[in-house]
């Protein structure tokens, strides 16, 4: 049996909401993401070549049974 201690992990001190909610402020400039243009919508005759699976499709039939 060895006597060589395993070293102890380093800690990251806690924080407080207030000091969490500060940090993240000062960090949101840095994270700004221009806004992207919005899809166009697809008109319904457009949509075609959809194939669902059997398993598939009664699976999401039966999920009305639990509030879906």
């Amino acid at each position: 049996m060895s006597n060589t201690k395993a070293p102890r992990e380093r800690r990251e001190p806690e924080l407080t909401l207030a000091e969490l909610c500060g940090n993240s402020a000062r960090m949101a400039p840095h994270w700004v993401v221009p806004a992207a243009d919005a899809p166009g919508r697809v008109p319904p005759s457009a949509i075609h070549g959809v194939v669902v699976p059997a398993a598939s499709a009664r699976m999401m039939d039966a999920a009305s049974e639990y509030g879906g």
